[in-house]
């Protein structure tokens, strides 16, 4: 029992507790959302997606918090264009018929590093359940423009034929040309939602 109350304890502090609730945009000039995913089966490629936006909801109880989070897939970056245009195409995304992938929080746990939140994510018209380890949030700072604002960085995996996007080639050596399984990343700064009316200090 005496452990348990002791990892309860360091579970609780691992995140910055919050005085009252408020809503934080994601600032995509100070943020990254990208992936990585196998290639050929010995190296790994990655991509970023340029356009995005988010909102986080936090409460001072985090595990009352909520995260949507809603991504242009047109602006895919692998930084080589005959690739990306290939992942716009109806073999990947689909962009022209599901310009964007969205996320939408259903519950927040707190862990021993930050948090878990589990979500449904929807891309290429299919919803699946995803869950991000997220580190943070960050304490709050103040920004020399008078923003206040705070940090968190989350990953998660999913394996990309469970939402259609299927497409590959047989290697003459065996194995596949692109890995299925999908590691996503995000590093986001969040910029505190004043009310109407509050001026900044």
């Amino acid at each position: 029992m005496k452990r348990l109350a002791t990892m309860t304890a360091l579970a609780a502090l691992s995140v910055p507790a919050l005085s009252q609730a408020a809503t934080w945009e994601i600032d995509p000039a100070h943020s990254s959302i990208g992936f990585a995913v196998k290639h050929m089966m010995v190296s790994t490629v990655r991509g970023e997606f340029g356009k995005f936006s988010g909102t986080v909801n936090l409460e001072p109880d985090l595990t009352r918090s909520s995260v949507e989070v809603t991504i242009d897939v047109a602006s895919v970056d692998t930084r080589d264009a005959k690739r990306d245009g290939h992942l716009q195409s109806p073999d990947f995304f689909d962009a022209a018929r599901f310009p964007t992938a969205t996320f939408k929080s259903t519950s927040v746990e707190k862990t021993a590093t930050g948090l878990k939140v589990v979500g449904k994510l929807t891309m290429k018209g299919v919803t699946k359940a995803v869950t991000l380890e997220v580190k943070g949030p960050s304490e709050e700072a103040r920004s020399p423009f008078g923003s206040t604002v705070r940090g968190a960085s989350a990953t998660a995996v999913i394996n990309r034929k469970d939402f259609g996007v299927s497409w590959n080639k047989t290697l003459d050596t065996g194995g596949m040309l692109v890995g299925e399984e999908v590691v996503l990343s995000l590093d986001v700064e969040l910029v505190r939602k004043e009310a109407p009316g509050v001026a900044k200090k």
